[in-house]
């Protein structure tokens, strides 16, 4: 592995070579850094022609200044912008808020498409397989600056304005309800009756939480409660316990139940040491329930202690993560006030000199990051069950998938210890470039809602003709692609041993 990784190393750097190289032409003859300064007819814009010429080298021939951006950036100087600012300072503060925007709805858009797309390929040509072809279809080919603007509208002004009276009209609960029945009768297959029994099991159970919610004005102060977070960690550690482990063997099952039941209990003596907790004590949290929970799936998973261990350890942060959103919501009716009751922002990245506690500052956080992420999550989970149904579709049909079913194994293991995991080698190829264009940004995103990141950079600087900082752009991206390409290839060997990369 470590000459595949020494090969390929190698390689990219030729490659980044060549491209920084062709990038840095291209922008340095794309205009006239000194254009702005041409109109003005004064001494002071002699001045600093002159001081723009010298500390851009644009008396150098365009190769030499190359060379000398390229000996600097091998120094750690990635070189001062037009405007006399550091490049890598730029750089540095442009990716903290493109990380923050676009990493959550990148993993967020994976995962729910890749889950939709699965269950959509094991439910081929059924009803639900069809309308998630179509809403799919529909999210490809909207426009991002479209979806943006729709939201900021609806999403954000509109239901503001509802926040001040938040009940649901009747007749908005009952088509909700009734097209929540639909969705569960078309994720379930068989006779005529389980499908009917999932329609008015998924209408009854919509339309009663709605009713409830809008009684009690939920929304305009949230919660979860102890009751919802103990229902739902022990549902999701049996449902996880049972898809990965199944119940032959109910180790795994009970260490994961065991698990969420320890964060339950924890629930009371926890909220006094989360009354305004930094982000070092909450990881330090984090990291003692992973020890907790492997030490419970170590001593409760007698033999198969591998299954118990990872399922205990995803059952525990799990509860953790329902503890952590019902202690934010605790903070969302004071947060309100705090903001004029209008909590749902549409532009920036922050309210402007916004102070509070650790739970206040997160929600604005949270407010703010809500229509990108949900902009960005809409476009991209579209082409994520495509290509996920695809696969899975592909795998499904292999010899060894028929083999496997033939043997009489259970239908879940040969969905995800046969089928799922073959499926997910081209998936991997496709978050591999995801993650990768994670650093570029996103330009049109960052632009509709106003967020200064890295795709707003690399505009401002192609406009202005500076070089420096489009060089250090590509230079993040382009390293970027370079690593998540490699661990790309190291998770093929990992998904299919058939693959070696010797």
């Amino acid at each position: 592995m470590l000459a595949f990784i020494a090969r390929r190393l190698a390689t990219a750097t030729l490659v980044l070579l060549v491209a920084t190289f062709i990038m840095y032409v291209l922008v340095a003859l794309s205009g006239d850094p000194l254009a702005d300064l041409r109109e003005q007819n004064t001494p002071e814009a002699q001045q600093k022609m002159a001081f723009r010429t010298k500390n851009m080298q644009l008396d150098v021939p365009v190769p030499l200044r190359y060379l000398s951006w390229l000996a600097g950036v091998f120094r750690g100087d990635l070189g001062i912008s037009k405007n006399g600012e550091d490049v890598a300072s730029m750089v540095g503060s442009a990716m903290t808020a493109t990380l923050q925007l676009v990493v959550i709805a990148t993993v967020l858009g994976a995962v729910i498409g890749i889950t939709i797309g699965i269950v959509s390929a094991l439910r081929q040509y059924s009803a639900f397989d069809h309308a998630i072809t179509f809403a799919a279809f529909v999210c490809f080919s909207l426009p991002l600056f479209w979806v943006a603007t729709m939201l900021k509208q609806y999403v954000a002004i509109e239901f503001n304005t509802w926040l001040k009276d938040p009940t649901i009209p009747i007749g908005v609960i009952a088509a909700i309800a009734v097209l929540a029945g639909l969705l569960w009768a078309a994720v379930f297959t068989g006779s005529a009756k389980l499908r009917l029994s999932a329609f008015a099991i998924g209408l009854v159970s919509t339309g009663a939480v709605l009713f409830f919610l809008s009684e009690t004005h939920w929304f305009a102060d949230p919660g979860l409660g102890l009751p919802f977070i103990a229902i739902v960690s022990l549902l999701a550690a049996a449902g996880l316990a049972l898809l990965i482990s199944g119940y032959e063997h109910p180790r795994p099952l009970y260490a994961a139940l065991a698990a969420a039941a320890v964060g339950i209990l924890l629930y009371l003596p926890l909220q006094s040491l989360l009354a305004d907790p930094s982000v070092l004590e909450l990881l330090g949290f984090a990291l003692l329930t992973v020890v907790v929970c492997a030490a419970i799936g170590y001593g409760v998973g007698g033999l198969l202690r591998r299954q118990a261990i990872p399922l205990a350890i995803a059952s525990g942060l799990f509860t953790a993560a329902l503890i952590f959103v019902d202690r934010l919501l605790q903070a969302w009716d004071s947060y309100s006030a705090s903001v004029n009751g209008r909590p749902i922002a549409t532009i920036g990245s922050a309210t402007p000199n916004y102070t509070g506690d650790f739970w206040h500052v997160s929600l604005d956080a949270a407010t703010h990051l809500l229509l990108p992420t949900l902009a960005l999550i809409l476009v991209g989970l579209a082409s994520h069950s495509r290509y996920s149904r695809a696969s899975m579709l592909e795998v499904m049909n292999q010899d060894y998938v028929r083999t496997a079913r033939a043997k009489g194994l259970p239908e879940r293991t040969v969905i995800v210890k046969h089928a799922f995991r073959n499926g997910m080698i081209p998936i991997t190829t496709i978050l591999a470039l995801d993650f990768a264009g994670v650093v570029g940004g996103a330009v049109v995103t960052e632009s509709v809602f106003g967020w200064k990141g890295m795709g707003s950079l690399f505009t401002k600087a192609l406009h202005e003709v500076d070089p420096l900082p489009v060089m250090g752009f590509f230079l993040v991206v382009g390293i970027s692609i370079v690593l998540w390409n490699m661990i790309a290839d190291v998770a093929y060997a990992y998904l299919d041993p058939r693959i070696r990369l010797s």
